[in-house]
C-alpha cells in the first residue's frame, strides 16, 4: 500500500507491505507521540488508528513551553 506523509519537512510517498498505525509511522519517522497532533484524510485521528492506502497522513508539529 502507499500513502502520503506531509510534516513541516514536506511531502513524501510511503509504501508497506502490511498495515501500520500511526504511532508506528511517527516511530519510523522519529517523531515523539506527545509532539505531534496528526490528520488522516482531514480528521484528527489517534495513535492507535490504522493507514489505509491512499490516504494522506498530516503530522502537525505541537509546541509548547512556558
Amino acid at each position: 500500500m502507499k500513502f502520503t506523509v506531509i510534516t513541516d519537512d514536506g511531502k513524501k510517498v510511503m509504501e508497506s507491505e502490511e498495515k501500520k498505525k500511526i504511532k508506528e509511522i511517527l516511530q519510523e519517522l522519529q517523531i515523539p507521540l506527545e509532539t505531534a497532533v496528526v490528520k488522516r484524510n482531514s480528521e484528527i485521528v489517534i495513535e492507535e488508528e490504522e493507514v489505509s492506502d491512499g490516504d494522506i497522513i498530516e503530522i502537525i508539529r505541537v509546541i509548547y513551553g512556558g
